[in-house]
């Protein structure tokens, strides 16, 4: 019994591989490792948001402005209605028609999930270029002197700051036309053309989150996986008579005939 051993190596190989990738999977160098892209839904307006620590040169120039921001969300809307006084009739819609763009900025000291509640927030796991691609995005839509970032005033609540836009708003590119293009300047494939409200982009970003979560095998599937191949291979064992004890690893061993990534 004991010249069987041999042919279960494999299995215990599989298993620490798969299981020694999943578990260095969020140790990763800086060089490689993932971040997050947040999607805030805030009633009809959408929000796209990074933690203060991914925020590089230049957008980090925004940082000294939010003191205390472990989160930095950003948010396209109508310059106009947003800083009127009173939001009537006659601002509303005059905000239909292109017109001077805003970037609110929000500085949040707690997390996303806590500030705006976890059911309107979307975590997307994003590499290295879709980060610096996002944040060249929203860069872009900055109003810069000389490549410096500027306040243009404080914002409606505590730890905001509005920004000057590049690009005009109009009933045709609203906050979340802005938002759904940020995500797509991010690598995510999303429609932005047509899209005017809230409710267009989050249907958009719930399926991304979905994909996201179907492609990312947990260690306890892997686990349960490697489990049932043990089990049958060990029935297989004891059925085999002594003699056909293969001398080469069985055909399913061979990277080429292998699921595993490693």
């Amino acid at each position: 019994m004991q010249m069987n051993r041999p042919a279960v190596y494999p299995f215990a190989f599989i298993l620490a591989c798969c299981l020694g990738a999943a578990a260095n999977a969020d140790a990763d160098t800086d060089a490689g490792a993932a971040s997050t892209l947040y999607v805030a839904r805030r009633g009809w307006h959408i929000d796209i948001g990074v933690a203060a620590a991914d925020l590089t040169p230049p957008l980090n120039q925004a940082l000294p402005d939010l003191p205390g921001a472990r989160y930095v969300f950003f948010g396209f809307a109508d310059k106009h209605y947003l800083l009127a006084p009173k939001h009537n009739a006659p601002v509303l819609l005059s905000a239909l028609w292109p017109g001077a763009g805003i970037v609110l900025t929000t500085g949040l000291p707690n997390s996303p999930a806590e500030a705006f509640g976890a059911k309107h927030v979307l975590a997307l796991s994003v590499q290295p270029e879709q980060m610096r691609d996002l944040q060249s995005f929203i860069w872009r839509a900055l109003r810069t002197q000389d490549a410096v970032l500027t306040v243009y005033q404080q914002g409606p609540y505590e730890g905001s700051v509005y920004f000057l836009a590049v690009p005009k708003y109009s009933a045709f590119r609203t906050c979340n036309t802005w938002a759904a293009e940020a995500l797509r300047a991010a690598g995510f494939r999303v429609h932005a053309k047509g899209v005017i409200f809230a409710w267009q982009l989050w249907m958009q970003a719930r399926r991304l989150k979905r994909s996201q979560e179907r492609s990312q095998p947990t260690a306890a599937s892997l686990l349960g996986g490697a489990t049932a191949i043990g089990r049958a291979a060990k029935f297989r064992l004891r059925r085999r008579p002594l003699l056909s004890i293969p001398t080469a690893p069985p055909r399913w061993f061979w990277p080429a005939d292998s699921d595993c990534r490693c």
